[in-house]
């Protein structure tokens, strides 16, 4: 590449030595004074966890085997004796007891990162915009991970007549079979600016992402905007997110009501409120909203934010920030199909979390050093090909101990790990047999507020204006 890091070795001897950099620049900052390992341990935390990621970053078959390939590139490259966790089963061990201390520091040192060296694409239209969505990870169908992960089966309605009963516990005999299939839930809070992770969160297979959101908010910035699918709505969540300083841009169907002409604020044309009856029964103040309809291609998408003003944020950009949401359903085919994590190979329940923990903190500490280096070139994080970086890295990982050939360094295939500009068809013409034809979520309910409403509003704006001014 034409840029030259001078942290980076002009000739490297061997590509073990690339990585070495690679590894120290990613944990470069890392704070690991909470890790505080045995003096027996052989492992340092700086130790472990560049091991953790060389774990992630393999693409050998087994769990075992990516064990025994970072093993040999970490003793090589940072110089662990032949003592250090000689089995897999000590290694996972050990980093099942320091997990959530080593990947809390490094996601701290990772988001710095991001907001330090990609400080000219981590805003959008002006605010800092995260995507949150969901999705499932299939697992090995073991007792472990069906009892950590698996819904629990809902009990069947007793029936009287001899037939329905029977025909009622096969019903219920497959749906307990299908439970018992366990996936991992994961919700991934999804920096739309640099299409890198920010934070996640796993549970068993019906868990809820909206109470995964709930618990993702405090690691938003300040001012922060979070966007999501209609899965995302909720008087209770929307005003937790509202009362900690951040703003919402969330699509809405036919399973939310709004009212109009509550005269809560000063009325403008497209604002809305979200006050359901139970809340107004408990009178809690209404949430006010602007609503914005795009067309989309089949039906009308309706979208509400909580930013008012359409000089802070216009229709056309409201519209714009929703479509880049669509990243984070491109970082899960990622993740899932280039990275391979469509189906996690951990049989224990509690490794397999360990697993997925280590898997996103690789991938994401992978595409952040390879955008910032490409960044050099004028790269922008859509241009970046994450099957090229995985490739660069990749090819050192297994090629650790030779000497590269030319054209054949990390640093020169990170600088070919570039999406091509070859426009491809649109593939929506296509009759594919297995093609979806999802309904649509239908719109909004938005009807004008009874007198009975507007009266209570005014007298809930009344009395918050007095404790205020108290």
């Amino acid at each position: 590449m034409p840029h030259q890091d001078p942290t980076r070795p002009i000739e490297s001897p061997a590509h073990h030595q690339d990585l070495r950099v690679v590894l120290d620049w990613i944990l470069a900052g890392t704070d690991f004074s909470e890790a505080r390992f045995r003096d027996l341990c052989t492992w340092s935390p700086h130790g472990l966890t560049s091991a953790a990621l060389l774990w992630a970053w393999s693409d050998e078959p087994t769990l075992t085997a990516r064990f025994q390939a970072a093993r040999k590139i970490a003793v090589r490259a940072f110089g662990l004796t032949e003592w250090t966790a000689r089995t897999y089963q000590a290694f996972l061990k050990l980093l099942r007891a320091w997990t959530a201390v080593l990947a809390a520091a490094l996601v701290l040192a990772l988001r710095r990162r991001m907001q330090a060296e990609l400080t000219d694409r981590f805003l959008v239209r002006g605010y800092a915009v995260f995507g949150v969505d969901g999705s499932r990870l299939e697992l090995p169908r073991t007792a472990s991970n069906e009892s950590r992960f698996a819904p629990r089966p809902k009990r069947p309605k007793a029936v009287r007549r001899r037939g329905a009963r029977d025909q009622a516990a096969r019903a219920a005999a497959a749906r307990a079979k299908k439970a018992n299939s366990p996936q991992m839930w994961l919700t991934v809070m999804y920096h739309v600016g640099t299409g890198l992770p920010w934070d996640w969160r796993t549970g068993p297979s019906d868990s809820s992402e909206r109470e995964h959101l709930t618990q993702m908010m405090a690691a938003l910035p300040a001012g922060a905007l979070v966007t999501g699918d209609a899965g995302f709505v909720g008087y209770e969540y929307w005003k937790a997110l509202l009362d900690s300083g951040r703003s919402l841009l969330i699509r809405v169907g036919a399973n939310v009501r709004l009212l109009k002409d509550l005269g809560y604020a000063r009325e403008r044309a497209g604002l809305v409120y979200l006050w359901p009856d139970r809340e107004a029964a408990r009178l809690r103040p209404p949430l006010v909203l602007r609503l914005v309809v795009a067309q989309g291609p089949r039906h009308p998408v309706y979208l509400v934010t909580s930013v008012w003003d359409d000089r802070a944020l216009s229709d056309a950009q409201v519209i714009a920030i929703y479509r880049l949401r669509w990243g984070v359903e491109l970082f899960y085919r990622q993740f899932k199909q280039t990275f391979g994590r469509r189906k996690l190979r951990s049989h224990c329940g509690a490794n397999a979390e360990v697993e997925a923990s280590w898997s996103l903190l690789g991938l994401w500490s992978l595409c952040l050093h390879g955008q910032v280096e490409l960044a050099h070139d004028s790269i922008p994080a859509s241009g970046v090909s994450v099957a090229g970086l995985l490739r660069a890295y990749r090819g050192a990982l297994r090629a650790y101990r030779s000497r590269p050939e030319p054209g054949e360094s990390l640093w020169e295939r990170l600088s070919v790990a570039v999406i091509d500009g070859y426009k491809r068809s649109k593939k929506t013409s296509r009759d594919y047999p297995r093609k979806k034809r999802e309904p649509g979520i239908g719109a909004p309910e938005i009807r004008p507020a009874t007198p009975r409403e507007i009266e209570l509003a005014r007298q809930i704006r009344d009395n918050h204006k007095a404790r205020l001014s108290a």
